[in-house]
């Protein structure tokens, strides 16, 4: 009974987050105008002078874009958190039979849908500049996995910048450096080019793998060992930053 009541629970804080982000024209804009406008200004400012080897460029920055979206919507989710904390929402759950868990998830599922349907916008706008993917059925299915698991580790991170700010404006603060990172990876330019310095960071960091295995499934290219050090930093990171953001949101709960 009470596995039943934590995913009713659970299902009423997801359908909640999302009427906030249908309301809200700010996050619709982020979910829909800004990744269009991200794939058109890279794919054709910068398709002419870019040099990737033997890639198209705008066949290379599709997954660096999808994670730039992704870092852009997730924004919204610290923000919305931020805002219940501060509102005195989370007080007012605290009178009801609600699970805590289930406040949380209700954001992670809202932000995760923010940043699935941006990623719609981007391969319909990489199709439109030229974008021919050369996937397999499973290769597709594994794109949607891969996404999905990287869509939900952002956005838990996210949540918990949300917990932990002291303010509505901090909270994008807080968001920034992933924001920053999908720039420091391979997604916009080869790893191979970059000053030594910078390529150990990049090399090294979430995102490149992540971004290297989403580019092999849609470009039929051999996939390594990227793909499972892709999974193992989205599960790492959605377990770690979950189990922290539980303990947070207990704590300034009570």
């Amino acid at each position: 009974m009470n596995k039943i009541r934590f995913f009713s629970d659970a299902q009423i804080m997801f359908k909640r987050c999302l009427k906030i982000s249908m309301r809200n024209p700010e996050s619709l804009i982020m979910a829909t105008i800004s990744p269009f406008f991200l794939m058109l200004m890279f794919g054709i400012v910068f398709g002419g002078i870019a040099n990737v080897g033997n890639f198209r460029y705008i066949d290379f920055i599709v997954p660096g874009i999808i994670m730039q979206s992704f870092s852009q919507t997730s924004q919204h989710s610290a923000l919305n958190v931020t805002i219940d904390m501060k509102n005195g929402i989370i007080n007012r759950f605290r009178c009801m039979s609600i699970s805590k868990y289930a406040v949380l998830l209700g954001h992670i599922g809202a932000g995760t849908i923010r940043g699935l349907i941006s990623t719609i916008i981007v391969f319909i706008t990489g199709f439109i500049l030229g974008f021919r993917p050369q996937s397999t059925l499973t290769d597709w299915l594994l794109v949607i996995l891969l996404l999905l698991l990287i869509q939900i580790a952002i956005t838990s991170v996210a949540v918990f910048c949300g917990l932990i700010s002291k303010s509505v404006e901090g909270s994008s603060g807080l968001m920034f450096p992933i924001f920053i990172l999908p720039f420091i990876s391979s997604g916009f330019a080869p790893v191979e080019t970059m000053p030594s310095a910078v390529r150990w960071f990049a090399q090294f960091q979430p995102m490149t793998p992540m971004i290297d295995s989403l580019r092999a499934l849609t470009l039929g290219l051999p996939l390594g060992n990227s793909l499972w050090i892709a999974i193992g930093w989205c599960v790492g990171i959605t377990i770690i930053t979950f189990v922290i953001s539980s303990r947070v949101y207990k704590k300034k709960a009570n």
